[in-house]
């Protein structure tokens, strides 16, 4: 246990760290070597891990793709003015536009995908209405946490939710049906405790004439019309995909290749750019650290967690399902939630508490909001932030946090009853 949990722990520090630009990724190949090496896995486990793995990476592979060819053709910034205008200038209506757009990106082109995308042209548009910094940092900070709290409706929303999904063998349909009503709960009950905590940096009014028309964001009008209609028939096909078990993974990477290959036809999109540009440290981030983490698995946590777990099995109901979520959310935010849903799919494998299973994934999803490192997608946020100039250090962030993702994360779990 020694040794695996030193491996992890430097493993997770050089990933929060980034020594000399050491990329994420690159930390978590380093600590899958170092913990092979040392026998502390073996490339037995690393079997495990990749089948247990495989439909996740490759389906957020194909989300990336597919949101960053929308990104170029204008369809997110489109959507962002088209909100920032409908708000009339009221600076209360557009926070909650806001927030409303993330919770429909990250739904619909998962966490990762609306910290990577939204964050920049968020970013953009309050620097063009020239906000304080302490109204862009609000709007900011909770176009974060939105991206984490409503990433549960749809299978394909999180990569803690196709791992899950794929462990108890959960139909896509059948996800949906379960989470929908977490996903309105948890995007409403995050708007009202993101405001009450951050209305005092809220304007009253913003000039919106500064901002250009959402139209002129538009790079190709044909291809951004056809962009709708591609997106409902791709969500059509996740749910006829369900009823023959096909892979999340074939949709997900097949629509984003397909319409890479769509806009690459009409010169919109330059393929070479998209698939150079595309986050591929997060794949190698997501293997390596599931893979150091199975070590911890071998030396015997899953075995503490499962006691833990078979004994909130047999108190009342809303016991286990509250004790199995703020469990998962304070393991997310402490070890991150990528190996955390793997140790605790892992730890319920033997309880038939289906309760428990969706309250394991609405812990690791809306848990990691309590520190920085909780999540990758507020790793790629925070990585996002820095790279345009702003700066938000470890306990302003984990202050926020604390205050904001308990309650939330309490009301949504309450839904499962």
């Amino acid at each position: 246990m020694l040794t695996a949990s030193l491996i992890f722990l430097i493993t997770l520090i050089f990933v929060i760290w980034q020594p000399k630009g050491l990329q994420i990724g690159t930390s978590a190949i380093i600590g899958a070597v170092v913990a092979l090496s040392l026998g502390v896995v073996s490339m037995g486990d690393v079997k495990i891990v990749f089948d247990i793995i495989w439909d996740a990476t490759l389906a957020f592979i194909g989300i990336i793709i597919l949101s960053m060819v929308l990104d170029e053709i204008g369809f997110f910034e489109w959507a962002a003015l088209k909100m920032a205008k409908l708000s009339n200038g009221s600076g209360k209506r557009m926070f909650f536009y806001s927030i409303l757009l993330g919770a429909i990106v990250s739904a619909l082109f998962a966490n990762d995908g609306a910290a990577l995308i939204l964050t920049p042209i968020l970013l953009a548009k309050m620097n063009i209405l020239r906000l304080n910094t302490k109204t862009i940092l609000a709007f900011l900070l909770a176009g974060g946490f939105i991206s984490d709290s409503a990433s549960i409706p749809f299978v394909f929303s999180n990569l803690t939710n196709i791992v899950t999904a794929n462990y108890f063998d959960i139909g896509f349909s059948e996800f949906f049906a379960n989470m929908i009503l977490p996903y309105i709960i948890s995007v409403i009950v995050s708007m009202i405790v993101l405001y009450v905590v951050l209305q005092k940096d809220i304007p009253n009014e913003v000039d919106i004439n500064l901002l250009k028309n959402p139209s002129e964001a538009i790079k190709h009008e044909g291809l951004f019309n056809f962009s709708w209609l591609f997106l409902a028939l791709l969500l059509s096909g996740y749910f006829i995909g369900d009823s023959y078990n096909i892979p999340v993974s074939v949709f997900a990477l097949g629509g984003g290749i397909l319409f890479l290959a769509i806009s690459s036809y009409t010169k919109t999109v330059q393929p070479k750019h998209i698939i150079k540009e595309a986050p591929w440290q997060v794949v190698w981030f997501s293997l390596g650290l599931y893979i150091v983490v199975y070590g911890l698995k071998n030396a015997g946590l899953t075995d503490y967690i499962s006691e833990m777990l078979v004994y909130l099995n047999t108190q009342s109901e809303i016991i286990a399902v509250v004790g199995t979520g703020f469990l998962a959310a304070i393991l997310s935010a402490v070890m991150n939630n990528m190996p955390t849903i793997m140790v605790m799919d892992i730890a319920l494998s033997e309880i038939t508490n289906e309760a428990m299973i969706y309250a394991n994934i609405i812990g690791c999803n809306l848990g990691p909001k309590m520190t920085p490192f909780g999540s990758l997608a507020t790793l790629l946020w925070l990585h996002s932030l820095e790279k345009k100039g702003v700066q938000i250090s470890f306990w302003s962030y984990s202050k926020f946090g604390l205050i904001v993702t308990p309650p939330v994360l309490l009301v949504v779990l309450l839904t499962l009853l």
